[in-house]
């Protein structure tokens, strides 16, 4: 890192620079925005006009791509004749350097649902003048699943405003994946596959990204025709819009994946079944095409070909994953290495300048991936052709146990969520201080940081940090004053309470240190049961002490969005650990056998759901209603808008026909928790109650049926409407809440 004084045009600028020690790749060279410094710039002006309105006026931005002699990505922030002066290397790179303006100089805040963008009356100068650069030559974004677990329902104007958010946190690396079934579609037919074998092998809208990977085929389909049109003309100015901005999309390759009809259309063709989970025939056991089957390049190529034709071009870089979570038919090293070759061949036959991008989650399988088996897929393509994504980096990093991915360029990530649960959750050391270290590390071939979350709208808070973390030079040092700056951009206003909470839950729920994966297995949210112990990493006292300060703060900023959404969340995250206590009076009076203190302890813990759903219902974010309703608004027929909402409920809840991977993707929204997770525990108990009354012993296994039959199935199956819009006053619900649980914990 070096810090120096800059003279230009007569001005002394404050630049901050991270030099990367990490290996440069001259084969990753071409993997940059082709889009022209005039388009880039015009995009970023609109986006600061969708943002702020008739205040736009305050800003002027250039787009410059020679600006830096190093090379680096990076932006000036100036104050010229009153004017907010930003200038970037990319449009990305100006709009992170707006974004940098509204975080610490208006004291602004853009995020994902909400956004508080109360510019001061005089645009507060900058003095003296800043320029920022990245030693990360990418910032990527999206996990494959995020396309389901969070924006399978998406129009364009929540995918414009999305987009949005993307250039303002400086993301340059996208994946671009909707519509792709539309091309396999094409490709398909023109094979000699009919429609119906088509309609057996993609999932349905809600499981398309187990689909593409291979790990279920034709659950919760069959997509119609105007489900694709929509996808694809979706994916037209999602496309335009990321390379208008200077990002570089990612799309999607050909893993090997094919329709089980294969068989039937090409009996030589060599092929192998994968297995994934719980699931069984017709959902599971997908077909692999073998690597060394001429149709597999072939395929491949088709698919690459037909998809640049109908995108007008590409940006030369794929994702395709052929074993996630599944394990290939053979361990020995010679067959991974074809494998890999193959998937990369499948690439260079549409597009000889191919960069193959792998998701590295298959990695944590280390029983298989010795080793020798890792090395061998990733030296089946030369050295820079793939890069590697260190998926779960900030908790299970595999740079530094496989000599930095034995050679090939890798990005570390933070993966953070899994199924878009909501429980508050963060690794805020790791973050902080992880990706400097990958940086560091002897050899190291580190080209960027990413962020991969399974869903999103969750603990905003460490996406921030991430993004920020992403253009520093080196770790922030008191993550204490990071929480302050952060709650003041978040609110607009100083406040000692709200920078107090932030404080607190930085250093204690955001602060976990043992390896814990961030998978909400609260009481609330999962199927219930006897005697079950629910991990925690930090003392539940820590999140009663930051809702206090919330809920003492509330009067002064009780106006603002951001702070009546995390008000609600850190009441909801209250109410979980309310939950588990009562859960363990419940359990406690089960085993004494007290039926009359059981059911005291039953009515408490309904209560708590119940407060909980109430409070979760007076904001916008946290309502069922939105994801069934934004699913139906995408039909075109009664069929189609049925079998969204199927889709929608089944991923929530039992993932599956029978279950498969239940409360996976669970959700603590309203609707949710009253109708679902209330009504399973409301079973639970009265079964339990019938044991105790009659002296028999608790039966789970008939439990489980009874619950599928009773609770579970029928929720997937039903059609009942649920609000679009909150009810209910958040101040006052979180204050009487508050109230009414905390003086219990004194």
């Amino acid at each position: 890192m070096t810090s120096t004084l800059l003279r230009c045009c007569g001005v002394i600028f404050l630049v901050h620079l991270c030099l990367s020690i990490a290996k440069e790749f001259s084969t990753l060279a071409h993997i940059r925005t082709k889009v022209d410094d005039a388009t880039q710039q015009q995009t970023v002006e609109d986006m600061i006009f969708r943002t702020v309105g008739d205040r736009f006026s305050g800003f002027s931005v250039t787009v410059d791509s020679s600006f830096m002699p190093m090379g680096n990505e990076a932006f000036q922030l100036d104050t010229v004749g009153g004017k907010i002066v930003i200038r970037g290397t990319t449009g990305v790179a100006a709009a992170h350097g707006f974004n940098h303006y509204l975080k610490y100089y208006a004291r602004c805040q853009v995020s994902w649902t909400v956004q508080q963008v109360n510019l001061p009356g005089v645009l507060p100068p900058v003095s003296p003048a800043v320029t920022i650069a990245t030693a990360n030559r990418y910032r990527y974004y999206q996990n494959v699943c995020t396309v389901s677990y969070s924006f399978v329902w998406w129009d364009w104007p929540r995918w414009e405003r999305h987009l949005d958010w993307m250039a303002l946190s400086g993301i340059n690396l996208p994946l671009a994946f909707n519509g792709q079934e539309a091309i396999w579609q094409r490709v398909y037919l023109s094979l000699g596959f009919t429609q119906k074998d088509l309609d057996e092998h993609f999932g349905g809208p809600a499981f398309l990204a187990w689909a593409r990977m291979g790990n279920i085929r034709g659950w919760g389909g069959p997509l119609s025709q105007s489900w694709h049109q929509n996808q694809l003309a979706l994916q037209h100015r999602i496309l335009a819009r990321m390379r208008n901005f200077g990002m570089i999309p990612v799309l999607p390759g050909f893993a090997g994946h094919v329709p089980a009809a294969i068989t039937r259309l090409y009996p030589k063709a060599a092929v192998s079944r994968l297995q994934w989970g719980r699931f069984t025939d017709p959902y599971c056991c997908t077909y692999l095409l073998d690597p060394q089957d001429p149709l597999f390049s072939h395929i491949g190529g088709m698919f690459i070909s037909e998809m640049i034709k109908e995108f007008n071009g590409t940006n030369h870089i794929y994702n395709a994953d052929t074993f996630n979570e599944m394990r290939p038919k053979s361990s020995d090293p010679d067959y991974l290495a074809k494998a890999g070759a193959a998937v990369y061949a499948g690439m260079l036959a549409g597009d000889p300048q191919a960069i193959w991008l792998m998701q590295g989650w298959l990695f944590q399988d280390r029983d298989y991936w010795q080793p020798a088996q890792t090395k061998a897929l990733l030296h089946s393509v030369a050295q820079g052709k793939m890069i590697v994504l260190d998926l779960f980096g900030e908790v299970q990093p595999f740079y530094n146990t496989t000599d930095s991915f034995y050679g090939q360029p890798f990005i570390w990530c933070m993966l953070h969520n899994f199924g878009g649960n909501l429980g508050m959750y963060g690794t805020v050391k790791s973050v902080n201080q992880g990706p400097f270290l990958a940086q560091k590390y002897l050899g190291s071939t580190m080209v960027g940081t990413g962020l991969t979350p399974e869903g999103i709208d969750q603990n905003y808070v460490m996406y921030e940090l991430m993004n920020e973390v992403a253009w520093m030079p080196q770790p922030f040092q008191i993550l204490d004053n990071w929480a302050s700056d952060y709650a003041w951009s978040r609110y607009g206003v100083k406040n000692s309470n709200v920078s107090k909470a932030w404080q607190i839950l930085l250093r204690s729920v955001y602060d976990c240190e043992n390896g814990f994966k961030d998978h909400c297995d609260s009481v609330v949210v999962k199927r219930p049961q006897l005697h079950k112990t629910q991990r925690s990493w930090y003392k539940p006292e820590d999140v009663f002490s930051a809702w206090d300060h919330f809920v003492s703060a509330s009067d002064d900023l009780g106006l603002i969005d951001s702070f009546r959404y995390d008000l609600v969340d850190i009441t909801r995250q209250a109410l979980q650990e309310w939950a588990y206590i009562y859960y363990q009076d419940l359990m406690q009076t089960y085993t004494s056998g007290d039926l009359t203190k059981f059911r005291d302890a039953a009515e408490m813990f309904q209560q708590t759901l119940s407060d909980m759903d109430k409070i979760l219902s007076t904001h916008q974010n946290f309502l069922l209603g939105r994801w069934i309703e934004d699913a139906k608004a995408l039909a075109t027929n009664d069929q189609e808008r049925s079998l969204y909402e199927f889709n929608a409920r089944n991923q929530l809840t039992l993932w599956g026909p029978n279950g498969e991977i239940v409360d996976y993707a669970n959700k603590q929204w309203s609707g949710l928790v009253a109708d679902y997770y209330s009504e399973r525990w409301s079973l639970m108990t009265k079964t339990l109650t019938t044991a105790l009354m009659e002296g028999k012993k608790f039966n789970h296994t008939a439990f489980q049926e009874d619950v599928f039959q009773q609770v579970e199935q029928p929720f997937t199956l039903a059609n009942k409407t649920y609000p679009y819009y909150p009810t209910g006053d958040t101040l006052q619900v979180a204050k009487e809440v508050h109230q009414k649980y905390r003086p219990r914990s004194s």
